[in-house]
Order: structure tokens, then sequence, then C-alpha cells
């Protein structure tokens, strides 16, 4: 993950929120953690301003709750949660995937294969939490590339909840996308062949979620300055 030492020495609203999305996402940070505003801060050396609207940020994508009068917390989805996030993914996406597979421009293909690069880069590299975050953004272009805002909006937000949760409860974290899925899957989307690329989002979407290990979660403890220093 992203270590303080890695930020710029005045660190952005952007830079905390990659480090500490990367910290919930690597399992370095439990779920239902509260996150002071005033700690967030210190850690990162900026004004509490900064530290607010990376709080805020992180409240956008899913990975932080923010309640009135008691502040933020690192979001904690149950069982409940993860599955019906999943079905509602399946109902939206490999419709999704059809569309998009009907509107491909070599340009679009050749950002999806990008996507896919660096999601494997950081694999290898063992940053699991950004690797997360990188599946999601490949799923996020497909959705974009569909050209229907509203539901590509929808898809977004399910994303953004399913990065988390994913990250908890994946059985797998070394194979978390298999290459194969979404090579194969924008191959169909290249040549233009939106029956395969729904067929082929469907039966990603349903190997994600039977390789969801819905258990109780592992907890994990320490400051947030001890998280963000570990290696």
């Amino acid at each position: 993950m992203l270590l303080q030492s890695d930020l710029p020495l005045n660190p952005s609203s952007d830079d905390i929120v990659g480090s500490l999305r990367r910290a919930i996402l690597a399992h370095r940070v439990a779920p239902g953690s509260k996150l002071v505003e005033d700690e967030v801060s210190d850690v990162f050396g900026v004004g509490r301003s900064i530290a607010r609207t990376a709080l805020q940020a992180l409240a956008h994508e899913g990975l932080v709750t923010i309640i009135r009068n008691r502040g933020a917390f690192v979001a904690d989805p149950g069982v409940r949660e993860a599955r019906e996030v999943f079905e509602a993914r399946a109902l939206l996406e490999p419709r999704t995937a059809r569309s998009a597979a009907e509107r491909a421009t070599p340009a679009a293909v050749k950002l999806l294969h990008k996507h896919i690069a660096a999601e494997h880069q950081a694999l290898q590299a063992g940053d699991l939490g950004k690797a997360v975050y990188l599946s999601g953004l490949y799923h996020m272009a497909i959705a974009d590339l569909a050209d229907q805002a509203t539901i590509a909006a929808m898809i977004s937000t399910l994303v953004a909840r399913s990065s988390l949760i994913v990250a908890l409860y994946w059985r797998r974290p070394q194979a978390l996308c298999e290459s194969h899925a979404h090579h194969a899957l924008t191959d169909a989307i290249a040549a233009g062949d939106g029956a395969r690329a729904e067929d082929l989002m469907k039966g990603h979407l349903v190997d994600l979620l039977a390789n969801l290990d819905l258990r109780e979660k592992p907890q994990v403890g320490g400051s947030l300055r001890d998280i963000l220093r570990q290696a």
C-alpha cells in the first residue's frame, strides 16, 4: 500500500484518499473503524478542511460512512448487503456489456486493456487494495462505453460498494479477477459481439459472487498512524 513517506510533502485530498483507500481495501483498517478528522489531519500533516474533503470523497466511493454528529467510519457491509450488491450488478452489467460491444471503438478497447494491465501489475506488486480499485475502474469503463448515463451512475455506485465487499470477503486475493475473465470480455467487446459480451459479463459476476467467503470478517487493529506506516 501507499506509505506516508511516499506522499508529497504537502499532500492533496486526492493523495490522502488514495492512501486511505488502499489501507481500507487491503484490510489494514477494520470495517466500522472511526476515522477521526483531527487524526487524519495530524497523520498527513494537512488542515482539517483537506482531511474533511478526503473523507467525503471516500464516502462518495462507498468506503466510508459519515454519520451526522458522530463522524466518519469505515463502511461495514454485511453478508446480506454483499449478496444484494452483486445481484443488482448481475441485473445491470450484462446488458451494459452488450451495449458497450455495440458502441466499441479502438480507443475504448485500448483503454480497457490499459485497465487490465494496471490491475495485474498491482496484483504482481502485492498491492491488493489497488488491484481491487482498478478492477472496479475496468467495470465502470465498460458502463461508460455503453453511453447510458443513468445506468452508468447506478453501476458506479454498486461497483464502489462492491470494492470493499470483494476486499473483505474474497476467498483468493491472489487471483482477484482471473486474467482470462477480463481479457475474454474485452475481446468480445472489441469484436462487437454483444451477445457474447453479455454472457461473459453474466458469468463473470456469478463467479465473483461464488468466490466470496460470506462468513465473519477478520478484524484488525492499531492506530491510523501505525497502519499507514506498515509496508
